[in-house]
């Protein structure tokens, strides 16, 4: 008789079982077995499949990443927190809550941005009078290409001053606050006709208040994604220690068909 799921590493389980402790249909368990998302089962003598409590934790673990930093990433993860060492696998993880924090506060200096324009204030996003950013230096704040801040200034989302003599881009406080806004429309997903539109309207309050309204929105989704995070950190946690156990024995048990 199967073992019931929670036990030991060594607890067989049926492709039913795991689908009822994950969640996911039996098909979806077996999809996802394809796709790497957990490891091979093993294969009783009857040739049906024979799974682990690890299997569901993993299971568990791929659906709070998946939800944290979408599908592709949340395999390429698990795999690799399967398969590494803890302090490696430990790191990886942290990196996404880190990089959760820094979307976060990326939207927060937009809305300071924009509260800053729609007051008419002198320093927008939040800059001291006098501050100034190369090409350089912004596309670091912004985590961006300089690339992309040229695209942007074609596009006329941005304007920078500029120092004649070398020809080089210099922005002020207002275009410092300007990248930030549209930096974080299009980490919300507009388009560049979208961002032009939202843009040319910040100084009317309708235009304004539309894109706070994205930016809260934007607020929403990243504290989703973190708190798909949390509730996977058990699960990921067992993952990760499983890769610190000594294999199971490679005997195999009969099983009976999902």
């Amino acid at each position: 008789m199967d073992a019931p799921a929670g036990g030991t590493r060594r607890a067989r389980l049926r492709t039913l079982d795991v689908a009822g402790e994950s969640g996911y249909s039996v098909q979806q368990v077996r999809d996802l077995e394809r796709l790497g998302v957990i490891p091979p089962a093993a294969r009783a003598d009857n040739g049906y499949r024979s799974y682990t409590p690890v299997h569901v934790h993993a299971l568990r673990a791929y659906r709070g990443l998946a939800g944290a930093v979408g599908p592709v990433e949340a395999r390429r993860m698990l795999a690799e927190l399967r398969t590494g060492p803890v302090e490696t696998a430990a790191a990886a993880v942290d990196a996404v809550h880190v990089r959760l924090a820094r979307e976060r506060e990326e939207v927060l200096r937009a809305q300071q941005a924009l509260r800053a324009i729609r007051s008419e204030a002198d320093t927008p996003g939040g800059e001291r009078d006098g501050d100034a950013m190369t090409i350089t230096q912004l596309a670091e704040a912004l985590h961006v290409r300089p690339s992309t801040l040229r695209f942007w200034e074609q596009e006329g989302l941005v304007t920078p001053e500029r120092v004649t003599s070398l020809r080089a881009r210099r922005y002020g406080p207002a275009a410092i606050g300007a990248a930030r806004i549209v930096a974080a429309l299009r980490g919300a997903g507009h388009g560049i006709p979208a961002v032009r539109e939202i843009m040319s309207s910040l100084h009317r309050l309708d235009g304004a208040e539309d894109a706070l309204l994205v930016l809260r929105h934007r607020l929403d989704r990243i504290a989703a994604r973190s708190v798909a995070l949390l509730r996977a950190g058990a699960d990921l946690a067992a993952v990760v220690m499983s890769a610190e156990e000594p294999a199971a024995p490679g005997r195999s048990c009969p099983v009976t068909p999902a």
